[in-house]
């Protein structure tokens, strides 16, 4: 009977993945398989770890490690009960093959309590918890914007549709052994139709304090939905700090860049810090978080500008 109900719910829910990958991607999806695992694979992947270790928690799922096939590999449960889930796998399979974006190995679809998704191993866990001990020097800080600038610009401009993330924030980026980060997360992901420069949503989602305030006010998504988000990212990486600041937000609070710039950048390993990258990293940073859309760069743009600051800092060595 157990494996009857367990064969109805992965029929059932493959089904409703196959219709947001249709959906979604109005049938020119990338080819990338992901490996179909049973519910008693990812028990026993869990399982061989010995101890389960909470990554991270959020409200609808819980990131656990595990051992498949001998290699560790992170475990996202989701419970949240929405078609989020499949857009999520949808969108991680075609992005997978980007070297910024937390590869999705495979799923399961029928534990009763929700789809598991099967990622790669980020042995630097969350980027949230290095920015709060402020272990991470300039230059890979620098390192992580720029390459997550290079996924996020991967994500508007390498599909027929340009993908809106809706959700770049410290929480959603992980870290490997390298520090090289991963973007993961695509549940929040909208595709702007063909033609069109933005796609209507009522239903407002993202992390307070990384919402694009034109977002909020129209609930139209645009390419500079992104480009805001990624604007307070860069601002938090540069200053140690939450978005937030009692009732201030983080953009009010970056003035002088000697006040604004997080201590431990300048005080880590003995690392020369040159105020010009700073100045410039920081003008960029409020460039993105403009208010007004329009007066925001492209994530191609970004990422450019970026990359430039980082050359800068290799020609200073």
């Amino acid at each position: 009977m157990a494996m009857r109900r367990q064969s109805k719910i992965s029929l059932d829910r493959g089904s409703e993945l196959l219709e947001e990958r249709i959906r979604f991607c109005d049938g020119r999806c990338r080819s990338n398989p992901i490996r179909n695992f049973s519910a008693d694979q990812i028990c026993k992947a869990i399982e061989d770890y010995r101890e389960i270790h909470r990554v991270q928690i959020q409200i609808d799922f819980e990131w656990k490690r595990g051992v498949l096939d001998g290699r560790l590999v992170f475990i996202k449960v989701d419970a949240s009960g929405g078609q989020e889930v499949y857009r999520d796998i949808v969108v991680s399979s075609q992005m997978s093959s980007h070297n910024n974006a937390l590869k999705l190995l495979g799923c399961c679809l029928e534990i009763p309590e929700g789809p598991a998704l099967v990622y790669e191993y980020a042995e630097n866990g969350c980027l949230n918890s290095h920015i709060r001990d402020g272990s991470l020097p300039w230059g890979t800080r620098l390192k992580i914007a720029k390459e997550i600038a290079n996924a996020v610009t991967y994500l508007h401009t390498a599909f027929p549709r340009p993908i809106i993330h809706r959700d770049i924030a410290p929480r959603n980026i992980f870290l490997n052994k390298n520090q090289a980060p991963k973007l993961v997360d695509f549940s929040f992901s909208i595709s702007i139709p063909e033609g069109k420069s933005k796609a209507g949503d009522d239903h407002l989602v993202g992390t307070y304090g990384f919402l694009d305030p034109e977002y909020v006010m129209t609930k139209f998504v645009t390419e500079k939905t992104d480009v805001f988000s990624f604007g307070v990212l860069l601002l938090v990486l540069l200053t140690g700090r939450a978005p937030i600041q009692g009732e201030i937000h983080l953009i009010e609070y970056v003035g002088r860049v000697n006040e604004a710039v997080d201590p431990m950048i300048r005080g880590n390993g003995g690392e020369a810090i040159d105020q010009q990258q700073l100045e410039a990293a920081i003008e960029l940073a409020l460039r993105c978080t403009s208010a007004s859309g329009e007066d925001r760069p492209l994530m191609i743009e970004v990422a450019k500008e970026l990359q430039r600051i980082e050359r800068s800092i290799t020609a200073a060595t």
